[in-house]
């Protein structure tokens, strides 16, 4: 369960992307814990009630959001996104399915692995722009870039 950084209300789901009490976005505010929905200053690195990192900013080596969604969308039967996120087992699941489908296309039924697999890393791309997948491979948020 994750709890408003704003007011420290717990969200209805996994899902909501504002907070209902308090309408502010999911992740924005420096108030309160998103884990255990304490109260935090600002200033605080790490919850001292948790020991969960309180990022009030994207960090330094947080990954982009929009490198991360094009890489998907162009280039993701090759798995290059959830290499370039950190998701490596993903990755290569991704990486062997496309070059076994490439090997089987004499045989025809590769042709469906490789579209399956396109299709994956398309859908994968649409949904980090969008905002599901919004944390890399270490649980680090996406720098937003815009």
């Amino acid at each position: 369960m994750y709890y408003c950084k704003n007011c420290g209300e717990p969200y209805v789901s996994d899902e909501a992307v504002l907070c209902v009490k308090c309408g502010a976005g999911k992740g924005l505010g420096t108030n309160y814990c998103h884990n255990c929905g304490k109260p935090v200053t600002p200033e605080t690195a790490v919850c001292l009630n948790c020991g969960v990192p309180c990022y009030t900013q994207p960090p330094a080596n947080a990954k982009s959001k929009l490198a991360a969604g094009l890489l998907g969308i162009f280039l993701g039967q090759f798995g290059v996104h959830n290499f370039y996120l950190g998701y490596t087992q993903k990755a290569i699941i991704q990486l062997v399915l496309t070059i076994v489908g490439y090997v089987l296309c004499c045989v025809f039924v590769g042709i469906f692995f490789v579209m399956a697999t396109a299709i994956w890393g398309f859908v994968e791309g649409i949904l980090i722009l969008v905002g599901k997948i919004n944390t890399d491979g270490n649980g680090i948020p996406l720098q937003s870039d815009v």
